[in-house]
């Protein structure tokens, strides 16, 4: 039996999953995202929700999508997040790997918390070579 955790969905899993265009490799991510919902498994950062929610041109599709979103609560942070996600910007940056705000945030509340990261995204992968946090994989 395997121990069920909690899983911090990065925009870009949100976005592929999203658009409805129909290869293996999303399909495989919408079903991963879709069990981890039924499971109540999903950590949601408000930035995240933001991005997600950002560049929708149809009112009627913002309005379901935000509907369908506050299915799943925004995890609190604290100041340390932010402070954390700040100093791994910092020594990141002087190791000439560059990411964004929100990327360091989702690594220093995977790193406090334990929470694996769902993410696409390359740049996790030059992250995990200067700080400690998990990625999560299907």
């Amino acid at each position: 039996m395997s121990l069920l955790f909690e899983v911090l969905v990065d925009t870009c899993i949100w976005s592929l999953v999203l658009r409805r265009s129909s290869n293996s490799l999303n399909n495989s991510l919408a079903r991963e995202l879709t069990q981890l919902i039924q499971e109540e498994r999903i950590i949601m950062l408000g930035t995240i929700r933001q991005e997600i929610l950002s560049g929708i041109r149809h009112r009627q599709h913002f309005e379901w999508l935000r509907e369908e979103l506050r299915t799943v609560s925004d995890f609190s942070l604290t100041t340390e997040d932010y402070e954390t996600a700040a100093e791994f910007y910092n020594l990141c940056r002087a190791k000439g790997v560059q990411g964004s705000h929100t990327d360091f945030l989702l690594c220093a509340v995977s790193h406090r918390y334990n929470f694996p990261i769902f993410t696409t995204d390359k740049d996790f992968q030059y992250f995990q070579k200067h700080i400690d946090f998990q990625l999560y994989s299907i």
